[in-house]
């Protein structure tokens, strides 16, 4: 993540101001979302970058696995890519296809790099190559987008659900690991081995995954169309909803998710995908809720300083895959297959949380992050009134 900028919380035709500016002169929601997501997305992505299987979790393994199939799988990762598609949406309306097309592109690209470079789970490069499809929201209002978004979801899930269906009858039982295969072991063999396998991830990814996320950018520039993010207390009754209705399906759909995580056979596999993201969209949704009423209430506490984060999204997201990827893979500390979820998880946390006041000195002296000053000197040049906004 898939990574991103916040989108600014002034009219689209209001001067922006300079990058620099304290967390507390912007709208608090999204960034707090967005960095609420980094960590919940880093603490699922231990599975890939430690190199553990999920069915072989036991003791204290097996409740971090469960804890986190519970109340992070799925989750985190859609709140991601709706924030996204909100961004993106913003973009589009306040800057014109120009713009938008060439962030993207720039986007697919350090996406690329991300991926050859250093971890074979980059979301940006998948991302921004969607993101074409974004340009049809430009005339469509919110009613549009959200139906739009819904057809989409129905049809990501089918192509699971018809993939499940269809394991139960192949006599192919092994569970796939999906674990990088890091068999090569020196640095430059991985990365050529990254660079051949590049286009072939991204258009397969894509193809298969593609609808479901094109459902939540979808929803997420329908909230742009709404303001829900930039105005929440003028859509209180709808954030009630989402967290009473999110919360609780999310929560049952997570514990299916848990236990089918505990089976080692093909079919509980491929029927996780469409658990883990029907019951992380629910849950996502219920986050937002939640969040979005302690915002209009005046009670994030805590739950604030991870505005700080979020304002650096990018930055943050590639050095978490740097730093676990330089922990674990054989160049680096050679740890991969030697934790299991627990150690997974504290090391999500301590990284994660570490990022919270780092990133804070990093906006009071630098006033932005260095991926998101670099993508805004790619996209605008050396303007210096240009939106501190986007999407990533």
């Amino acid at each position: 993540m898939s990574a991103p900028e916040p989108q600014s919380a002034l009219p689209p035709d209001a001067t922006p101001p300079a990058p620099r500016g304290p967390v507390q002169e912007r709208s608090p929601l999204p960034d707090v979302l967005r960095g609420v997501a980094l960590l919940g997305i880093l603490v699922v992505n231990m599975q890939d970058f430690a190199g553990f299987l999920e069915w072989n979790q036991r003791g204290l393994d097996r409740v971090a696995q469960v804890l986190t199939d519970v109340v992070a799988n799925g989750r985190f990762i859609s709140i991601f890519a709706m924030l996204f598609g909100w961004g993106a949406a913003g973009l589009l309306a306040r800057q014109g296809v120009g713009v938008f097309v060439r962030r993207h592109l720039i986007l697919l690209l350090i996406g690329a790099l991300h991926f050859v470079l250093v971890w074979h789970g980059d979301i940006i490069s998948n991302y921004a190559a969607l993101a074409v499809f974004l340009l049809l929201t430009a005339h469509m209002g919110g009613r549009a987008l959200l139906a739009v978004g819904a057809a989409l979801g129905v049809w990501g899930q089918w192509v699971w659900l018809s993939d499940a269906l269809l394991a139960l009858s192949q006599p192919v039982r092994e569970r796939f690991a999906g674990l990088p295969d890091l068999s090569a072991g020196h640095y430059p063999a991985l990365v050529a081995e990254r660079l051949s396998d590049f286009w072939p991830n991204l258009i397969g990814g894509n193809l298969y995954n593609g609808p479901w996320l094109l459902c939540l950018f979808f929803l997420g520039a329908a909230a742009q169309r709404s303001g829900l993010l930039l105005r929440p207390g003028a859509h209180r009754p709808l954030l009630r909803h989402l967290a009473a209705w999110g919360l609780p399906l999310g929560l049952m759909l997570g514990v299916l998710l848990a236990y089918l995580n505990t089976r080692p056979d093909r079919a509980a596999g491929l029927l996780a995908i469409p658990v883990r993201m029907g019951g992380g969209l629910a849950g996502a949704l219920g986050y937002v809720g939640l969040i979005g009423l302690l915002t209009v209430d005046g009670r994030l506490g805590a739950l604030r300083a991870f505005a700080a984060s979020g304002r650096v999204a990018m930055s943050n997201y590639l050095s978490q895959s740097l730093i676990m990827t330089t922990l674990f893979y054989p160049y680096g500390g050679a740890q991969f297959g030697r934790v299991g979820a627990a150690a997974g998880l504290l090391l999500a946390l301590a990284l994660g949380l570490a990022q919270l006041p780092v990133s804070a000195w990093w906006l009071r002296r630098y006033g932005t992050g260095p991926m998101e000053w670099l993508v805004r000197r790619l996209v605008y040049g050396r303007q210096t009134n240009v939106p501190s906004g986007g999407s990533t």
